[in-house]
């Protein structure tokens, strides 16, 4: 299920515009017109609609343009074939059917668009709707190959033979079936058309990309970004007069866009594709770094010719004539050792001027040099910042392998399918192993391992890799074991090569040239072993150049686990040097090689290489060990959670159980929020939790956790007491893992909060799976805004009413439950079983029917609830009277009740009455506030408060409309011999100096137990502060918080109050004095007061008061006497100056320094 966000007003007009008038030119085309079309988009289309066939496919029955069945059939080939299906469905409807039924598709297509508006068929519906007709044209333009002279046609087949010969290689690095059609194994590749700017990156490149990556797999990629084919690169876009002549293609090391590149050139070579193009001509930008070292400069007739020597003729001076018809593509922008300087003015227009190489490639992508030609460039993304791209006419980003892509390549890559699926079954489960093959060179490295393993007699396999470490492990021991790899001194090379690795990898090189690096580390001296150059044959990729040969790892992780093995493998290097330079890095770049020596640190891992290579150092593995365990204990105290993770994937590779439970323990809590967290995140973080044996807490604020995270994440749920899920973007499928964990056999949660997520219903039905369990031990369960209905309380009630149960409290705000909800919840209060203390149903569209049940089950012998939220439900005086029923009942239990907003009147306040003076109420706590009770309903109510059985402690009656009238029957209430009352709350109510003067009659009454008074927004000034005061002064008075905040009280109110708090009497520890017209002139009396040896003042709020510089000062000296005991204070004043402000903020580091912990909020 995807959960879509609302479309705006101007959104929905937007498309629906767009799809009427598609629908009106779609009409136009002949049924042989609109077959081409749809072959043309046929493999676009297929891709928009396999993400919502069932939709469409029910758009199409309703209609009666498929039956039932049909419609079926077609849904049963798409779940059992993917795109493949779809695509048969679409040629069916091609060659089989009517143009209704094709012109029928393509309107239930249109028809998604207001729903669903995918860029995809956004873009497809805007350029049928624009072009029209003249669609035809690009399609006939796109197939049609271009007519040349039949000297130029024998040099252009000549040169597509030399390519189809240079790109018609496997996958990279497999040196076996060298004739394999590139076709044969090609895995299509995931390309979106968009340019993120932001690649200043403080990650490693590949891991920071792979979290992009992830959120954009599982965050609807299809509805945020649009996917391009790399047939599509050049064809234009809806709008355009032109095609696209600069276009770029951005990803990671290894994610296949110098495949991608191969597949081009193949693809035109074979004349499949890009038959606009008369010729292709690739350069890679490394083997121009030596070119230039030899050549400053050349023409670009010599350039092309240097590469395809067979072109060295006049006539390529007449193909280059016409350059609307060539493409050059630039592979590796990363790997070029010059920077494109697009500002110079030094550019070349003629191809047969002498340049150097990098301004000859500046001036091509200018537009200066053979205008009208099509560039590609390729690069990794951190390189794109010196591309200026505004030049840009099409950016793509190679987002590598989804799901489907994976499965595809396993089975290319096995040749068996039923083997290819175990292994990528295998995959699909190691969360870490299978995030990892989103990128193609680890696809690569990952069934190289695998394929060993799998086809090895189940009786015989050993353990399959779990940990990234164990994996490349694997990879090299297989290489190392081939029969061709002997060599003397294998360890001895190993050790050569890692630290030339290390080099790279601190370095940032990934090309290592033979007369530089190659022989600075001795490795050149013992080529052409057979064993350097068979593990150089499967690791790392040979180019013979012109002038050099250069070397570079077949993937940059492969080269930082040789780095990382150096470290293991040379006793005599300084791994405490190497931990420095880790510490002090803070561009990430050694985040991948401090995995893999965290995974090499675990003997048991190494153990397979002992027969080859020797020992590992063992004392390098508990240095290791030590270090880890060190940067874990200060990145849990960090507040940079993304370097938690990282220590986390750390902890991950080490498996050492003992480790992690000494640097997490058992009350621990962990915390993220406002982050990404990607699948393989959840991983680490899920196996960590799992060897902590019990964590207290696991707090997730703000992320967006996909039903894959959460699965990743539930193999260490049920070792917290406490997760904490709150708008992380959960949906209903994210509550299978949820209920895995609650049934765990050794589930230690008790707390589950999932509020603000979007899990409705199903959600609900699925969690009840574990909630039912006998092993299942949850307390308190949140589901505050989970958009469920009344639908779930049939499991909620049934789960509450359970003989295993235990939970006590359940949290259901702000869903529409509706009456019927509750009639089924109370169902379940109502039996022996239940054990529900709080229930918590605000805003749940309850009306005074729910009020029915509810004191239904207030009545019930079995009761057990002590806490009961209703607030914002339109209950209105008959529901509250309904409720004060059960509320007089003498099995009801309640403690608590919140019937905020709810819509009362003074009409409801005798049946409050009443229902507080039986003489078995329990009713501590009642919150009234936003109903308009006015005067009269407070003396009904305070009728009640005045009998000896009313145990009522807290009462909130803000905003009910009340005045002065009501303060003398609250004056006498709580100067009543038994009066209970210790909190008063009546702010935003008209009681003005009148009513807090009589209020303060009863205030001063010695039977009085009144700790905390709110008359924030009351309407009050000066003349009301000193009866205040008296207050203050009142010999055993039990006041502690006064809250008069948005009162007109100014300085001389102030002062009166200053009065009061000098008094020995005065016990008050929160004074709120926010937005109350002060200055600084009442700072000194405010000052004498807080100096008082006897104050106990901790909380003062002066925020939004004009105390500027002057009274900030004043202050700051009473914050500095050994007397004051403020431990907070707010001066979010208007006025106070940046310096002063500055001159706070020192003065709080001071005082903490010298013992004194105090808040000062500026």
């Amino acid at each position: 299920m995807i959960s879509r966000r609302r479309r705006t007003k101007e959104e929905v007009a937007a498309f629906s515009e767009l799809t009427e008038k598609f629908c009106k030119v779609i009409t136009d085309f002949t049924h042989e017109d609109l077959r081409k079309i749809t072959e043309y988009y046929k493999p676009y289309l297929a891709y928009v609609i396999e993400y919502d066939i069932t939709s469409i496919l029910q758009n199409l029955a309703t209609k009666e343009i498929l039956t039932n069945d049909e419609a079926k059939g077609v849904k049963a080939k798409e779940q059992s074939e993917g795109t493949v299906g779809v695509e048969s469905f679409i040629n069916d409807v091609m060659i089989n059917k009517d143009q209704q039924v094709l012109v029928s598709l393509w309107m239930a297509c249109a028809e998604e668009l207001v729903r669903f508006p995918s860029p995809n068929l956004t873009r497809i519906l805007k350029e049928v709707a624009e072009e029209g007709l003249c669609l035809l044209e690009q399609c006939h333009f796109n197939f049609q190959p271009l007519s040349l002279d039949s000297y130029v046609k024998g040099l252009q087949n000549k040169h597509r033979e030399n390519l189809v010969t240079s790109t018609n290689q496997p996958s990279p690095g497999d040196p076996h079936s060298k004739n394999v059609v590139l076709n044969s194994w090609y895995t299509e590749l995931i390309v979106i058309n968009q340019y993120r700017k932001n690649y200043i990156e403080t990650q490693h490149e590949l891991l920071k990309t792979g979290k992009a990556h992830a959120a954009l797999m599982e965050q609807r990629t299809k509805e945020k970004c649009e996917r391009i084919w790399t047939e599509q690169l050049f064809r234009k876009t809806p709008g355009n007069e032109t095609f696209p002549q600069i276009v770029v293609v951005s990803g990671v090391a290894g994610i296949g866009k110098t495949t991608m590149v191969q597949k081009i050139i193949y693809d035109w070579a074979i004349d499949a594709q890009y038959k606009n193009f008369a010729f292709v001509f690739l350069f890679k930008f490394r083997e121009l770094n030596i070119l230039e070292e030899n050549e400053r400069e050349m023409p670009l007739t010599r350039l092309i010719v240097r590469h395809y020597t067979y072109l060295n003729d006049e006539t390529l001076r007449n193909i280059l004539q016409s350059p609307g018809s060539l493409l050059f593509i630039f592979d590796g922008l990363d790997e070029y050792k010059h920077k494109l300087d697009f500002t110079q003015n030094r550019l070349c227009s003629n191809p047969e001027d002498y340049f150097p190489i990098h301004i000859l490639v500046t001036s091509l992508i200018s537009r200066k040099l053979l205008k009208g030609c099509t560039v590609l460039i390729t690069s990794r993304p951190t390189a794109l910042e010196s591309l200026n791209m505004d030049r840009v006419d099409r950016y793509a980003e190679i987002l590598g392998f989804f799901t489907m892509e994976r499965m595809m390549y396993f089975k290319k890559f096995f040749g068996d399918v039923d083997l290819g699926m175990e292994a990528f079954q295998y995959v699909e489960e190691n969360a870490i192993l299978y995030t990892m093959c989103f990128n193609p060179s680890y696809c690569w490295i990952i069934c190289s391992v695998l394929k060993s393993h799998f086809s090895t007699p189940k009786e015989q396999r050993k353990a399959a890799p779990r940990t990234v470490t164990e994996l490349f492990v694997l990879f090299l021991y297989n290489i190392l074991t081939n029969h061709k790899r002997e060599a003397e001194d294998k360890r001895g090379i190993l050790v050569k090569l890692g630290k030339m690795a290390y080099y790279g990898v601190a370095n940032k090189i990934l090309v290592f040239y033979d007369k530089q690096e190659m022989f600075t580390f001795g490795l050149q001296q013992v080529l052409p072993s057979a064993f350097l150059s068979g593990f150089l044959k499967e690791i790392l990729q040979r180019e013979s150049t012109l002038e050099r040969t250069t070397y570079t790892f077949f993937h940059l992780t492969l080269q930082e686990f040789i780095a990382a093995c150096y470290y293991f493998l040379d006793s005599s290097v300084l791994i405490e040097e190497l931990f420095k330079e880790l510490d002090s890095c803070k561009d990430g770049r050694f985040e991948i090689l401090t995995r893999f020596l965290a995974g090499l640190a675990r003997p048991p891992v190494t153990e397979l290489l002992k027969e080859i290579l020797g020992d590992f150092e063992k004392k390098h593995a508990v240095k290791t060990l030590d270090w880890v365990k060190k940067r874990t204990q200060l990145a849990l105290q960090s507040a940079d959670k993304n370097e938690t993770l990282r220590v986390f994937q750390w902890l991950f590779e080490t498996q050492n159980k003992k480790l992690i439970r000494d640097c997490i323990g058992k009350e621990s809590r962990l915390e993220f929020r406002d982050m990404t967290l990607s699948p393989l995140d959840c991983a680490a973080l899920g196996s960590v939790i799992s060897y902590c044996g019990e964590l207290k807490e696991l707090q997730l604020f703000k992320l967006d956790l996909t039903p894959e995270c959460i699965r990743r994440l539930a193999i260490g749920l049920g070792n917290c007491k406490s997760v904490r899920m709150e708008a992380c973007n959960l949906i209903y499928e994210c509550c299978e893992s949820l209920s895995l964990a609650l049934c765990a056999d050794d589930s230690h949660l008790t707390n589950l909060v999932l509020k603000h997520n979007n899990l409705k219903d199903a959600g609900v039905a699925l969690l009840y799976e574990g909630l039912r369990s006998p092993n299942c031990k949850l307390e308190n369960l949140d589901l505050e805004s989970s958009c469920v209905t009344s639908q779930c309380c049939k499991y909620l009630s049934s789960y509450v009413s359970a003989k295993h149960s235990v939970l006590t409290a359940l949290q259901l705000r702000g869903n529409k439950l509706e009456d019927e909800g509750m009639r089924l919840l109370c169902e379940g209060l109502r039996e022996p079983n239940c054990k529900l203390q709080i229930l918590e149903v605000e805003s749940c569209d309850l009306t005074a029917r729910g009020c029915e049940f509810l004191s239904m089950a207030l009545n019930s012998e079995y009761t057990q609830l002590q806490e009961l939220d209703l607030e914002s439900n339109t209950l209105k005086d008959s529901g509250a009277i309904q409720l004060c029923e059960g509320l007089r009942s003498p099995h009801c239990k309640l403690r608590r009740l919140r019937m905020a907003f709810c819509q009362l009147t003074h009409e409801c306040c005798t049946s409050f009455s009443s229902a507080l003076c039986v003489e078995h109420s329990l009713l501590m706590e009642l919150e009234l506030e936003g109903n308009e009770l006015g005067d009269e309903g407070v003396h009904l109510l305070c009728e009640g408060l005045r009998k000896p059985n009313c145990k009522l402690e807290k009462l909130w009656l803000d905003k009910c409309g009340l005045t002065s009238g009501c303060c003398g029957d609250l004056s006498s209430a709580l100067c009543t011999e038994h009066s209970r009352l210790t909190e008063l709350h009546l702010g935003d109510n008209k009681l003005a100096n009148s009513g807090v003067q009589l209020l303060c009659e009863g205030l001063k009454s010695l039977n009085c137990k009144l700790e905390r008074l709110r008359l924030d927004s009351c309407d009050l000034t000066s003349e009301c502060c000193k009866a205040l005061s008296s207050v203050l002064c009142r010999e055993r008075s039990c006041l502690s918080t006064l809250e008069l905040g948005q009162n007109t009280l100014t300085d001389l109110g102030m002062g009166l109050l200053c009065e009061g708090l000098k008094n020995l009497n005065c016990k008050l520890q929160t004074l709120r004095l926010w937005s109350c017209g002060l200055t600084s002139k009442c700072c000194e009396c405010l000052l004498s007061a807080l100096c008082a040896e006897h104050s106990h003042l901790t909380v003062l709020d002066l925020a939004e008061n004009n105390l500027k510089d002057a009274g900030a000062g004043l202050l700051c000296e009473a914050l500095r006497n050994p007397n004051c005991k403020l431990e907070k204070v707010r001066f979010k004043s208007i006025g106070i100056s940046k310096t002063k402000k500055n001159h706070l903020k020192s003065l709080q580091e001071e005082l903490s320094s010298s013992g004194r912990h105090i808040k000062i909020i500026t």
